[in-house]
């Protein structure tokens, strides 16, 4: 495996070059600076913020943690594929059950169809140049499944475990790809990503799906642990777009620190695949899947 993260300037247009295809294609994530401006990013943050002083905190108390995936028993969490909900971090509450700081830094995020129900979310969402990077790493026909808001919040930010995304969005060939926007600079000290470059090459570690009953399976595909002793942090000022594939092992360290480290997060799939009815992730039909054109 690469023991770097390819970093590039990001084209005016959003297209990768032959050097960046190639280069992507062997790490199984890239790193574009100044992709989005700050003016973009501001605007993302302050409708984010807008959303959640119109979210009451007493009505929901779904906490989203990848160390328990408590989250996955919670119909809250599992019918929101094509909804805008609020989840919670695992130490946002003291011990007589109130939040112990303000709502903006207690959330872990929204999720998980501001693209398609929002009209800020969406604008950001689509663009052409948006296009042009997911036809540089190959899509034929793609679809944005899910977004996230991120918020990453100071002092109480979760740590993310190493996982591959491809486990939750799962199609037949697998085909999802990640773009991460950093809209806030992300760190070490705030809870940057890391990547194990070439990782992507890795078996699939596990399938999460729904049974029968609608109960949530975590099933081992490959018991082998990540070489996390590999990882490399993926720091990204804001306005940095990072994109990786969906068998890229990725995690994040836990946020102790005073600064936030907003991100935004779609996940695409190609539409020539089949996507799993069993997939914990669905949407109905009055909110068909559509790609990066606007409208």
């Amino acid at each position: 495996m690469d023991d770097s993260i390819p970093t590039y300037t990001a084209a005016p247009d959003g297209s990768l070059s032959s050097e960046m295809a190639s280069a992507y294609r062997e790490a199984g994530v890239i790193v574009l600076h100044d992709f989005v401006s700050s003016e973009a990013c501001s605007a993302l943050r302050q409708r984010a913020l807008e959303l959640v002083d119109a979210f009451d905190p007493a009505t929901v108390d779904t906490v989203f943690s990848s160390a328990t995936d408590q989250h996955q028993a919670d119909a809250y969490f599992l019918e929101s594929g094509d909804k805008i909900r609020f989840f919670l971090e695992d130490g946002a509450f003291d011990e007589s059950g109130e939040l112990k700081q303000a709502k903006t830094d207690s959330l872990n995020k929204i999720g998980h169809g501001m693209h398609d129900l929002d009209p800020v979310f969406d604008s950001f969402s689509r663009t052409p140049e948006l296009a042009n990077v997911a036809r540089g790493v190959g899509f034929e026909d793609p679809a944005i499944i899910q977004s996230m808001y991120i918020f990453k919040p100071p002092r109480i930010g979760g740590e993310v475990v190493c996982h591959q995304d491809s486990a939750y969005i799962y199609t037949e060939p697998e085909s999802c790809v990640g773009f991460w926007f950093a809209l806030e600079d992300a760190t070490i000290e705030n809870g940057c990503m890391y990547f194990i470059p070439g990782g992507h090459k890795l078996p699939l570690k596990k399938r999460n799906y729904r049974d029968e009953s609608g109960a949530i399976i975590n099933e081992i595909l490959d018991e082998s642990p990540f070489p996390e002793h590999l990882k490399i942090p993926a720091e990204a000022p804001a306005g940095t777009l990072v994109v990786f594939d969906g068998r890229a092992p990725h995690l994040s360290a836990a946020n102790h620190s005073k600064k936030s480290r907003h991100a935004y997060t779609l996940h695409v799939i190609d539409q020539k695949c089949c996507y799993p009815a069993e997939n914990w992730l669905q949407r109905g039909d009055d909110l068909p899947l559509r790609g990066f054109d606007q409208g």
